[in-house]
This record gives structure tokens, sequence and C-alpha cells, in this order.
């Protein structure tokens, strides 16, 4: 396996589980990409802000570890990655129950993870994206440098979603089709985290739902590089 390909696989899992942290809690796979609007998750290298209504002189900010965890003397050690702040707030209270009683836990996003995407395989510029605003299928290869010549197979560009820690949601677009005259308006919006696969050769077979674990094996069955 050459180099390239060792790369561009090490990317595909890496887009797919480096949030996975932040997906923790257990979805099932629903109909379709599911759940267009949801709640931010707090993910390793985030900033919290955690303040005590009652008791303020325990107020902290922390940098959610890559172990997903934050810690402070009144809460110890409390797993946060995956949650919402909502739950966040929750999960923190619980942690200072211990030392306070009934505490009122108040949770603000200092900083975060930016939003990015990934384009993969046949196009001239792979790589990761950062998510400003509406990115369709078509901007999104445009970044990439757009496809590349003779080699691409446009009518089977695959878009990959996580939906869990485990789970990752695979359609196929014909891009070639999308990008017809009087086909632009059926594009199709990235969310943060997607990955778009270019493969150099036709795709008989794709499970509609697919275990991370396994793509590496689905990476050489599209003829990545």
């Amino acid at each position: 396996m050459s180099y390239a390909r060792i790369s561009l696989l090490v990317c595909l899992c890496s887009v797919l589980c480096g949030a996975a942290l932040a997906q923790e809690s257990p979805q099932k796979p629903a109909e379709g990409f599911a759940d267009r609007n949801p709640r931010y998750r707090v993910q390793a290298n985030d900033v919290i802000e955690i303040q005590f209504r009652y008791t303020p002189e325990f107020n902290f900010a922390a940098t959610i570890q890559p172990d997903g965890f934050i810690s402070s003397q009144i809460t110890g050690d409390v797993h946060v990655a995956g949650l919402t702040l909502t739950e966040v707030s929750a999960a923190v209270a619980k942690g200072a129950s211990g030392r306070l009683k009934d505490p009122e836990v108040g949770v603000a996003l200092k900083d975060f993870v930016k939003p990015h995407f990934v384009v993969a395989g046949e196009v001239n510029h792979p790589g990761s994206f950062e998510l400003r605003g509406n990115v369709g299928l078509i901007e999104a290869i445009a970044m990439s440098g757009g496809f590349v010549k003779d080699s691409a197979k446009r009518s089977q560009v695959i878009l990959l979603r996580r939906v869990n820690s485990e789970i990752a949601e695979a359609k196929i677009y014909d891009l070639k089709k999308l990008m017809s005259p009087g086909q632009v308006h059926e594009d199709v919006m990235l969310r943060a985290d997607d990955m778009l696969v270019v493969p150099r050769n036709a795709i008989s077979k794709i499970e509609p739902f697919l275990h991370i674990t396994s793509l590496g094996l689905y990476g050489m069955t599209m003829g990545l590089p």
C-alpha cells in the first residue's frame, strides 16, 4: 500500500473518529440525514466556563482534555465530551454535589474547535476545509481544486456522515448530473465533520451504514490512491 493511500485512509478514519468523544452518547441511525439542527456537543480542546450561581468563588474555566475530562478542586474529574451545554451543567453539578448542597451551575462555551469537512480521493487538492456558512457538494469540490481529469468517478461521489462514534452513514451522489444546467438547486449542504470521497473506480455496492473500523477496506475498494 502506497504512502498516499495510507495517509488518505488515516485521514478518513481520523475525520470520522476524531470527534467521536463528542458523540459518545448512544444514537440510532435515522432515516436519511436526520436531526438537521442538533445542539452543539462539546469536544476535546473546547474551552468552557463554569459558574456556580451562589458560590462564585468556585467558578473556573477549563479546556476539555483529549480524554474528554475537565477537572477542578470542587468537582473532581468530570467527563463532559459528547454532552450539550445543558448536560455539562448537570454533570458538573453532580460532581460538585459532594461538597455543595444543590449547586446551580451555568456553562458557557468560550472557544471551540472550528467546524470543518474533508474532501478526499480524486480531487486536485484533497484535505480539510473550514465549514463557513452553507457549503454544498459542488462548492466543496471547487474548494478542493476540482476533479482530477479523466480519473474521478464524478457520478458516484460518496458523502460520509457520522451518526455516532461507531457508525457513519454513506450516500452516493451523481455530481456529473448535479452540475448539469438546471440541476444546481438540488445541491446538498454539508455539515461539520462530513467527508466527501471521490473514487477512481465504479462502485457496485455500498452499505448505507458503515462501521468506522471498516472504512479502510472501503477505501481500498473505492480505488483511493
